[in-house]
């Protein structure tokens, strides 16, 4: 392979690295606003908190309910109480899984 060939090659593998890059910033953006509707301060915190032993339980349980919210299947502001309640759901049937 040319170094013109591999230069080529590199700059195309850096082009799509930094568009992916860029569809997960716009994605986060996207989220955080969609979170702010969706979720009160409260039910927030509990989900960053989580978000810090957990990530991406966190980021999936977060991303399910405002797409959730999103097609009116769900009450909004998804207030801490519920959000609660709903990650000791998930938390049970996480344990009945495993047996």
């Amino acid at each position: 392979m040319s170094e013109d060939e591999e230069l080529a090659r590199i700059l195309e593998q850096k082009r799509r690295e930094l568009e992916e890059s860029r569809r997960r910033e716009e994605e986060r953006r996207v989220v955080k606003t969609l979170s702010r509707i969706v979720f009160t301060p409260e039910a927030r915190s509990r989900l960053n908190n989580l978000r810090l032993v957990k990530p991406q339980l966190a980021d999936q349980v977060e991303k399910y309910l405002i797409v959730l919210a999103q097609q009116g299947k769900l009450k909004i502001p998804v207030e801490d109480a519920e959000l609660k309640e709903i990650l000791e759901r998930i938390y049970l049937s996480s344990k009945k899984v495993r047996g």
